[in-house]
């Protein structure tokens, strides 16, 4: 299995729901992830890099340099065909690890794992995303 990563390693997902994240903060999570894969999908880089914390900002500096990176790098994210959420952990206050099921241009089941920070103004942004294919083709 092929695994890519952005900004830094991932910590270890541990795929189990956590009594700690409370419903407030896991929608406000995958409000930014559902925000940032509607604009990649409409090719709206300034409105995807908007969502990106940070550390991932200092890594890819410009709309162009993180548009060529999910591009060359995440094409399952820069354009599913299809997403849906699947689990989530709080792995401490204000730091949400969620898992995305897409399926890819390609029409291959892949699982994002999403990690996302929630910032000094109350607002949550990605850290990090890891991709890993399956082995399956989506029906």
């Amino acid at each position: 299995m092929r695994r890519a990563f952005f900004a830094f390693a991932v910590v270890p997902f541990l795929c189990v729901s956590s009594p700690l994240a409370g419903d407030a903060e896991i929608k406000a999570g995958q409000s930014v992830i559902d925000g940032q894969l509607k604009a990649l999908i409409a090719n709206d880089g300034a409105t995807a890099y908007s969502f990106a914390a940070p550390n991932v900002k200092r890594i890819f500096p410009t709309v162009d340099a993180f548009m060529n990176m999910v591009t060359n790098g995440y094409p399952p994210v820069r354009k599913p065909q299809t997403y849906s959420f699947g689990k989530v952990e709080e792995t401490g206050p204000g730091s949400i690890v969620q898992q995305v099921l897409i399926v890819g241009p390609d029409g291959k089941d892949y699982e994002a794992v999403y990690t996302l920070q929630q910032q000094p103004n109350g607002t949550f942004q990605i850290t990090g995303c890891s991709l890993r294919a399956s082995n399956s083709l989506s029906t």
